[in-house]
């Protein structure tokens, strides 16, 4: 029997603090040998297909498939699975919202990148997008180190004034002007900015970050998309998920820069097997893809709290 866990389902199930501590155990978790991948296709239409194969942890009994629909101009925008899967007999233990794992796997491990590279004194973010990936940050960020300020910006005024109101901060119009490159007045003198848009040109680039910062960018997870410009990857202590993929699809190829652009993979910080921060000073920038294993840490967290469940026999 396979367990059906929906976007509530999942929101009941999921627990921010225990989630962080599955994502920080993966980072920690022996490398696998099965290499990520992360297969995209272009569609007919206005989307695209994308499939994240397989989903392993060290110690985890299972594996995961996750397939989705990107379609930027539908609401949700990212519809699908993820198959979670016995590893001895593959079994389908059970299938969830994609969505929903999606944003709570990506928004909370770049939560824990973000402690780990910005200055422990950075108690100032800026938001731009206030999206539900945007949203899982913001609160693993707050169980991880005090929020004084929160600024939130969005093309869509009313849902960065809801996204403010949900986390006590103030929201931020877009045409109030600033770099000129359409970052509003605060937003870049954050001591951490957090990107989480589908935008294909930069939005912030090397002279829009002071001394200090740490910026976190998740849109450039598939070819074309990119926040951060080259001359701001370049110049900064920039780290990711997996370098091969930040290459292919990430923020480093969409900027067209090569491995020597990055400083390391974030897993390798939070092992204390390679420094992040080196000084007060330095700009800090983590551009993760999205891995596999990532799913399979939410997953299976969900799966373990279940209990009953809703079930349905496939082969039935």
């Amino acid at each position: 029997m396979t367990v059906l866990l929906s976007r509530s389902d999942l929101e009941a199930l999921l627990d921010p603090r225990e989630c962080l501590d599955a994502l920080r155990a993966g980072s920690l978790a022996s490398p696998g040998r099965v290499r990520p991948q992360r297969v995209r296709t272009d569609l007919p239409g206005p989307g695209t297909a994308t499939a994240l194969i397989p989903g392993l942890i060290d110690g985890v009994p299972a594996y995961t498939v996750k397939v989705n629909a990107k379609f930027p101009g539908a609401t949700p925008a990212l519809r699908g699975v993820v198959c979670l899967h016995d590893l001895r007999t593959g079994e389908l233990l059970a299938l969830l919202d994609s969505a929903t794992v999606t944003a709570w796997r990506t928004g909370l491990a770049a939560a824990l990148g973000t402690d780990a590279l910005a200055r422990p004194d950075a108690d100032t973010v800026a938001v731009i997008g206030a999206g539900a990936q945007a949203h899982l940050v913001v609160t693993g960020l707050r169980r991880l180190r005090p929020i004084r300020d929160l600024l939130v910006t969005d093309l869509d005024a009313e849902r960065a004034a809801a996204f403010a109101a949900r986390h006590g901060g103030r929201a931020v119009p877009v045409e109030a002007g600033g770099t000129g490159r359409g970052v509003p007045p605060g937003v870049a003198e954050a001591a951490v900015i957090v990107t989480a848009t589908w935008s294909r040109t930069p939005l912030l680039h090397a002279g829009d970050v002071g001394p200090g910062t740490h910026v976190t960018s998740l849109g450039a997870d598939e070819p074309g998309k990119a926040e951060l410009s080259a001359d701001l990857l370049r110049t900064s202590r920039t780290f990711v998920d997996d370098l091969d993929l930040a290459v292919a699809m990430g923020a480093l190829g969409n900027a067209g820069l090569g491995p020597e652009a990055a400083a390391g993979v974030i897993s390798e910080v939070l092992r204390g097997t390679a420094p992040g921060r080196t000084e007060p000073s330095e700009v800090t920038v983590y551009a993760p893809v999205g891995l596999p294993w990532q799913d399979l840490a939410l997953s299976w967290a969900a799966y373990q709290a279940a209990g009953s469940g809703t079930r349905f026999d496939f082969l039935g």
